[in-house]
């Protein structure tokens, strides 16, 4: 079964995608919306104690709903190069890196993790809304090298396991050194006894492995994952992966990432080869480099316990709006209300405008919460790195 709405001129929508671990959420008692078109789990009971249970022991999670980008051929490399802003080439075989694919102009078409598989392969993982535009533009953008681009998402689901205690719980399924294996790499494997693709990467400020198996085998690896991991592995949804990537200061497209920003204007400059001496966007970029973004990302803790929320308007020390919330919501983990804002340079955030009333708030370096850093006294304590002000 799967989730069907109307919009508003009355004809049916298309009926959201299912992953295959659909009926897993439903046995466990998932509130399922239609996310990116998909169906996933939004909770299975309370987030705050999903979100608790990553930071403390571990967390499993369906996120099936990615994209699976396979690019292969011997032009492979140089045909990254070209549509990426980051430099596949320099990837050894087995490792990874975050990077983006832009428009010409600089605008963010999504944000990526590469993974090289061999001297001539590579896995390219794509936001769910946006899997089918990235393989378009990789398409396109691979046409006159010897390299061929294929969207085999339908074929693999993947599973997250986060936190502290994910690599005991894993090791238990697998005889794949995991200690080994460096954050930001990835091997090929057996986990419950099926093949899979095993990186050391996350979206949630811990440690913690991503699987891809082969659709047909989600559901054995999720229920011998569960089993291993007993009560210290808790079934997450997609509001304890956002506070939790929200913490951490990842971004999120479609809030912090857009068509209308650049790399730059998110803090994440640092993912463009300049270098490079030819590759989409890069004319744009260069520019924009050298005269500095009009924007920043800043991070935001409410003084109360109001929570400035996405689309909010940050208000500067002159009492003036100066930017926007990009993501907002209650932390669990420091006990109140953060945000990530996207603001001008030259500003001062100190309040947010929350339905007509100005809530003070500082600014703060990012992320908010670092596994290094962890919280020993409770909630309500927040580690001097991060809760120092910047106000710059």
């Amino acid at each position: 079964m799967s989730a069907q709405t109307a919009p508003s001129d009355g004809s049916p929508q298309p009926a959201a995608r299912t992953t295959p671990l659909v009926e897993v959420h439903r046995e466990l008692g998932g509130t399922l919306v239609d996310f990116a078109g998909y169906l996933m789990p939004l909770r299975y009971g309370s987030e705050t104690a999903e979100h608790h249970a990553v930071r403390a022991s571990a967390g499993i999670f369906d996120i099936s709903h990615m994209g699976e980008i396979f690019v292969t051929g011997s032009q492979a490399p140089q045909a990254l190069d070209h549509a990426l802003v980051g430099l596949p080439s320099g990837l050894d075989p087995g490792r990874a890196r975050y990077t983006m694919i832009v428009t010409p102009d600089g605008g963010v078409i999504d944000d990526l993790i590469v993974y090289r598989l061999s001297g001539h392969g590579f896995l390219v993982v794509a936001n769910a809304a946006n899997a089918a535009v990235v393989a378009a533009e990789l398409t396109e953008r691979a046409a006159g090298f010897d390299a061929v681009v294929s969207d085999e998402s339908d074929k693999y689901a993947l599973i997250a396991v986060q936190g502290p205690k994910a690599q005991e719980i894993v090791q238990r399924l697998t005889q794949t050194d995991l200690p080994a294996l460096k954050y930001y790499a990835l091997v090929s494997g057996v986990v419950a006894g099926h093949q899979a693709f095993i990186g050391r990467t996350g979206y949630t400020g811990e440690d913690g492995f991503e699987l891809f198996v082969a659709a047909e085998d989600a559901e054995p690896v999720w229920r011998a994952l569960t089993e291993a991991g007993g009560a210290d592995l808790t079934p997450c949804g997609l509001s304890a992966r956002d506070t939790l990537r929200l913490e951490a200061g990842m971004p999120l497209y479609g809030h912090e990432l857009t068509r209308d920003t650049t790399p730059y204007d998110a803090g994440l400059g640092r993912v463009v080869r300049l270098e490079k001496p030819d590759f989409v966007g890069r004319e744009a970029l260069a520019a924009i480099a050298e005269a500095g973004p009009a924007h920043r990302l800043v991070g935001l803790v409410a003084r109360g316990r109001r929570v400035p929320r996405a689309g909010y308007t940050v208000i500067g020390d002159d009492g003036e709006p100066c930017g926007t919330v990009t993501s907002g919501a209650p932390s669990p983990t420091l006990g109140r209300p953060v945000a990530m804002a996207s603001v001008r340079v030259d500003a001062r955030p100190a309040a947010v405008d929350i339905r007509g009333k100005h809530e003070e708030v500082d600014v703060v370096d990012l992320p908010f919460y670092h596994r290094e850093h962890r919280p020993a006294g409770g909630a309500d304590q927040v580690s001097a790195h991060q809760n120092k002000r910047t106000n710059k």
